[in-house]
């Protein structure tokens, strides 16, 4: 069993799992702070609704998902790759987003966080509680979305993808638990940089997926429309993705080792076409030119790992 296919989804949900783990310690070290611990219930009870929400959107999207590659309608095989290319987009607009969004709002994350909290406690005790719970559960609810989204867009690959979820989800709370419960010391820049070029060159892969997809959709709809059967001819060249740029598929095939590997990781095919190259790249290039100037700001490396101090 080859758990490659395991890696990325490992490495987005203990990024994102970690980053809903930072707020939930801050929460928890301000209650402690301000000596309202009795308040933890409502944390508890943030996160495990974020987890139940994220859930039942997977549960959901899946179902579609199912009833698509099941049916016997004439143009579900066309709908479900389309439905297949969303995910993919939606992931990338998403993680993107996130990555981006987040290297900025690291700076402030802890004060924007313990600014909420000091709010929320002036009202009284069960408004308090409610503000709480809000607050976790968007935060839980905001990484876990994404997650669901991109696992889904993995899904393909059967439930090895979701191993890889659940001990990325495992790894994060472990991480929050060493940086919050027993103070060791985590240089969270470090651990933020290196995460987000992992991230940077996923993210890239999936457009690599989400065209494959579409032109998947195009190829099903060429045979079920005749007229449209001369988009789809020959071997070099394809529906929509253009001519054949790169062709490994003898030398290093994306279905063994290790080029499933760099499949997995960096969305390495062992066939590409000028589309996807492009697509590749000007997303890399894009994404990544916004990351390292966020990146190369001025900040102070204080603001979340101070955290664990309270």
């Amino acid at each position: 069993m080859d758990f490659s296919t395991a890696l990325p989804t490992f490495i987005v949900t203990f990024r994102e799992g970690f980053e809903a783990a930072l707020v939930v310690g801050i929460v928890l070290a301000c209650l402690k702070k301000a000596q309202q611990t009795h308040l933890k219930s409502w944390v508890l009870g943030g996160v495990g609704a974020g987890i139940f929400a994220s859930t039942m959107v997977g549960i959901t999207l899946g179902w579609g998902l199912k009833i698509l590659r099941t049916s016997n309608k004439p143009y579900a095989p066309v709908i479900e790759p389309l439905f297949k290319t969303g995910l993919c987009v939606l992931a990338i607009v998403m993680l993107s987003w996130m990555l981006i969004w987040m290297t900025q709002q690291a700076r402030t994350l802890k004060a924007e966080v313990e600014s909420a909290i000091s709010t929320a406690l002036v009202e009284n005790s069960r408004q308090a509680g409610w503000g709480i719970f809000g607050l976790v559960f968007v935060a839980v609810l905001r990484e876990g979305f994404e997650t669901v989204v991109f696992v889904l867009a993995k899904f393909q690959q059967g439930w090895i993808p979701v191993l890889g979820a659940i001990g990325g989800l495992i790894g994060a709370t472990l991480l929050g638990v060493l940086l919050f419960r027993w103070g060791v010391k985590i240089n969270l820049r470090l651990f933020f940089q290196v995460m987000g070029i992992f991230l940077l060159l996923i993210v890239s892969g999936l457009a690599v997926s989400a065209l494959k997809y579409a032109e998947s959709a195009a190829l099903t709809l060429s045979q079920l429309q005749p007229q449209f059967a001369n988009l789809c001819s020959g071997d070099r060249a394809s529906c929509l993705l253009g001519p054949l740029v790169w062709d490994l598929s003898h030398l290093l095939p994306d279905k063994k080792f290790p080029g499933l590997l760099l499949k997995s990781l960096f969305g390495y095919r062992d066939r590409i076409f000028a589309l996807q190259a492009i697509a590749y790249l000007a997303l890399l290039v894009t994404a990544g030119s916004l990351y390292f100037q966020n990146l190369s700001t001025p900040s102070d490396s204080r603001a979340i790992g101070s955290a664990s101090s309270h």
